[in-house]
């Protein structure tokens, strides 16, 4: 019995996908909730992964294939034997009988001489003459043979140079592969965005410490009492914006048409690097989250965006966006926003500086922040006053606690 492999029910926000890999080929062996094939969306890689025992049918959608929603991919053999592996050839065809004290074989002397001209060795000609001697149409044959086999090559040379282009002029060397579903989204969006913006940045900076003195204080038993959950400064800064949103409902806000949507709610989106470039996933409800919980929701979803595990939901939605290139070692980007959201925090490196306090230079942790923002939502003042809000809540941790 046939089952059919299918692709998955795709959301509304995705119109189809790509066949990125199979893993298994027609006649491979597979159990119930094997990974068969991974599709490559616009936000993530789905895995496809085998409903029954049984050996791979036919592949009806090849790697490089457009898939849409629930489409047959190819099929399960329920029950079915897997391949075997090809016999190898028997030991009389590859070894004919030799002459009596001779290694060649018994052949005709108008065979051998067929064999000397066209450059084929008579011993590797089976012979079908009486006690395996080897006939003049067996060498014929053998050169026939000889002559379509490199016909035959060029055909299957074709397949590795189109799976790995690389081209070399002298000693310069070139590869050329194909953008992947992934950046090409990214790609588009970012540049949608820049066109249908008008997107500005204001920056500012923010003194560390005592964010940091807090960190290394307590980090140990942050670690302890919450189940292996580290302690970072991302959810700092996710607690900071939070509450500087509630202040400033307009750079939680979106642009729907002629409408403005202003959202009750913080969904936090926090971008992470992975091999098939920056994803997006969403922390949902982030105003009311412990640091805690954001700490480990950020490593969940860091892990899950490492092993390609991200479900299109988790990277769905989202209200407003931080991203850390200091990570990177970046000292000062302008983020570009990622509509429809109207604003994204950009966070970078930390470096000791030196800085007048109370009219006396001293050396401080200061980081860069950049806010880029729409213009057609939020006015400049706003833009501003709302950086400075994190600011400050960064600057003098105990104001997110007082919500001062």
């Amino acid at each position: 019995m046939a089952i059919e492999i299918k692709a998955p029910t795709f959301p509304e926000s995705v119109a189809d996908g790509t066949v990125a890999t199979w893993h298994k080929q027609p006649g491979d062996a597979v159990k119930r909730d094997d990974l068969i094939v991974d599709i490559e969306t616009d936000k993530v890689v789905l895995e496809v992964l085998a409903t029954a025992d049984g050996v791979l049918g036919a592949i009806v959608k090849n790697e490089g294939d457009t898939v849409l929603s629930d489409e047959v991919l190819g099929s399960i053999v329920e029950g079915g034997v897997a391949a075997a592996p090809a016999a190898a050839a028997p030991a009389a065809q590859a070894a004919p009988p030799a002459a009596d004290g001779e290694d060649d074989p018994v052949a005709a002397p108008a065979a051998r001489k067929i064999a000397e001209e066209n450059g084929i060795n008579i011993a590797s000609v089976a012979g079908t003459g009486k006690g395996g001697r080897v006939t003049k149409e067996d060498v014929v044959a053998a050169v026939a043979a000889k002559k379509a086999a490199p016909a035959a090559a060029p055909a299957k040379a074709a397949a590795p140079a189109a799976a790995a282009p690389v081209f070399a002029v002298g000693d310069r060397v070139e590869k050329r592969v194909p953008m992947t579903r992934v950046r090409a989204t990214v790609a588009k969006r970012l540049v949608e965005a820049q066109s249908n913006m008008a997107m500005l940045t204001t920056f500012n900076e923010v003194d560390m410490t005592e964010i940091m003195a807090l960190r290394s204080k307590y980090k140990d038993q942050f670690e302890k009492a919450h189940n292996g959950v580290r302690l970072g400064f991302m959810s700092f800064f996710v607690k900071a914006a939070t509450e500087s949103l509630k202040r400033f409902p307009a750079v939680n806000a979106s642009i729907d048409g002629s409408d403005i949507v202003y959202h009750g709610f913080a969904d936090i989106g926090v971008a992470v690097s992975s091999d098939r470039g920056l994803v997006v996933p969403v922390l949902r409800n982030a105003e009311l989250m412990s640091l805690a919980e954001i700490e480990g929701g950020i490593a969940a979803y860091g892990k899950k965006a490492r092993d390609g595990k991200l479900s299109i939901d988790e990277m769905t939605g989202g209200t407003f966006t931080i991203t850390n290139g200091g990570t990177f070692g970046s000292m000062m980007s302008t983020p570009i926003v990622n509509p429809p959201q109207a604003a994204i925090l950009g966070m970078h490196n930390i470096l000791q500086r030196p800085m007048a306090i109370n009219g006396q230079v001293v050396i401080r942790p200061m980081m860069y922040l950049a806010l880029s923002y729409d213009h057609r939502l939020i006015d400049g003042k706003e833009a501003v006053s709302f950086l400075v809000a994190i600011k400050n809540l960064l600057e003098d941790p105990a104001r997110l606690l007082l919500d001062i």
